[in-house]
């Protein structure tokens, strides 16, 4: 089948296009006929794996940046799209050309599969794209996280999709509440568990990861671990990722006197020998989506200690069994519950098997029939033309 995938930016690093890749491999080793499209192209290559036998191609090249271009030029350019709503966590990208140019690529598609994933993807894509388009809208954030008015976009045009994906059983409902009669599906992101070799058991590392952003929570993170650090100088914790935060987020280690124990590490090339040097995971997001780097740090036996965040990790931890949940922003609570599994190597090692168990469903070759199903099963409903009203 032809399958295309629609995301903002296809160059960049971040979760959702990472397991979007993988995705769209699994697909192209699997025999389809697989196209990625990227609303932005800011760099040269994209930065995660991709099947040669899959196309990718922007639809609008940022490449050159804003560099000399006249006052009017540039004034266009910033000038805001009027279908995105306007708290749209990427609204700012969606600039009247890059808009203008998404609704363009969607409106030209013609047959087979289209998988758009985030809302302001979405919402064009419910509304512009062609009636025998498949179209799924993929959601990689829990409903509750959506601002006003792109929940009241949510509600108004996602009953257009022939089908809306979500990556949690809570998100499923919650999405299933909110649109009664629209075809609500929850398949979780996949990652490779094979391979994967266990963490260091011994190794005096915490663990985190992602962008640094406000999401995150990596600023409450910090003063967990300095409550660690008075009763275990000797652990250490490191934060992978960039982002607008990082200068912030170094001030905050420096006035707590943590430059010794806690290292922004930027970006990482070979993140996977990282977590298994680690024997902790930390996950301190004031919300999530499905947190995949949580995952992929189970899959190498490594013990979670998570914030109960708003969807993600309390869908894929049983509190005690394969991780431990403390109170959503609770800094206290979370830097307790560090102190515990540092002062506990048999409670880690427990932990940390069981969760490598865990995680085996989110494997690609249990995950990807379930994409395989859904899109077999849209396409024969309406004999290759689409149902959206």
């Amino acid at each position: 089948m032809k399958i295309r995938y629609f995301l903002l930016h296809a160059y960049g690093m971040g979760g959702t296009i990472r397991t979007v890749f993988n995705q769209a491999n699994a697909m192209a080793a699997a025999g389809h006929d697989v196209e990625i499209l990227s609303a932005v192209r800011r760099r040269t290559k994209p930065q995660f794996p991709l099947d040669e036998r899959i196309r990718l191609r922007a639809v609008v090249d940022q490449r050159s940046g804003y560099g000399p271009d006249t006052l009017v030029r540039r004034i266009r350019r910033k000038i805001r799209g009027r279908v995105v709503p306007s708290d749209e966590f990427a609204a700012r990208y969606f600039t009247e050309r890059v808009e203008r140019g998404v609704i363009d690529a969607v409106s030209e598609l013609d047959g087979g599969v289209l998988v758009t994933t985030r809302p302001a993807l979405n919402i064009i894509a419910a509304r512009y794209a062609p009636r025998d388009v498949v179209h799924v809208a993929q959601e990689h954030m829990n409903l509750g996280t959506h601002k006003p008015d792109t929940k009241r976009q949510i509600l108004r045009h996602y009953s257009r999709c022939d089908a809306v994906v979500v990556l949690t059983e809570t998100d499923r409902r919650d999405y299933a509440e909110v649109l009664p009669g629209t075809r609500i599906e929850r398949i979780p992101n996949s990652t490779v568990i094979s391979g994967r070799e266990p963490c260091d058991p011994d190794s005096k590392l915490v663990i985190a990861a992602g962008r640094l952003y406000y999401q995150k929570g990596f600023d409450l993170l910090i003063p967990a671990f300095a409550q660690v650090v008075a009763v275990h100088p000797d652990w250490r914790l490191r934060i992978f990722g960039t982002g607008p935060k990082q200068e912030r987020l170094q001030a905050q280690i420096d006035e707590l006197g943590l430059s010794e124990h806690v290292r922004l590490m930027g970006r990482s090339d070979t993140f996977d020998q990282e977590l298994r040097a680690s024997s902790v995971y930390a996950l301190s997001s004031r919300f999530e989506g499905l947190p995949m780097v949580m995952i992929e740090a189970m899959a190498h036996c490594l013990p979670v200690v998570s914030f109960d965040c708003p969807t993600g990790p309390g869908d894929v931890i049983t509190d005690g069994e394969d991780g431990l949940l403390v109170p959503a922003e609770d800094v206290n609570a979370l830097a307790q519950t560090l102190i515990r599994v540092i002062d506990d190597p048999e409670l880690r090692k427990r932990l940390g098997l069981a969760a490598r168990e865990t995680v085996r469903s989110y494997a690609p070759e249990v995950v990807m029939p379930q994409w395989e199903a859904l899109f077999s099963s849209l396409l024969a409903a309406h004999g290759g033309k689409s149902i959206r009203r």
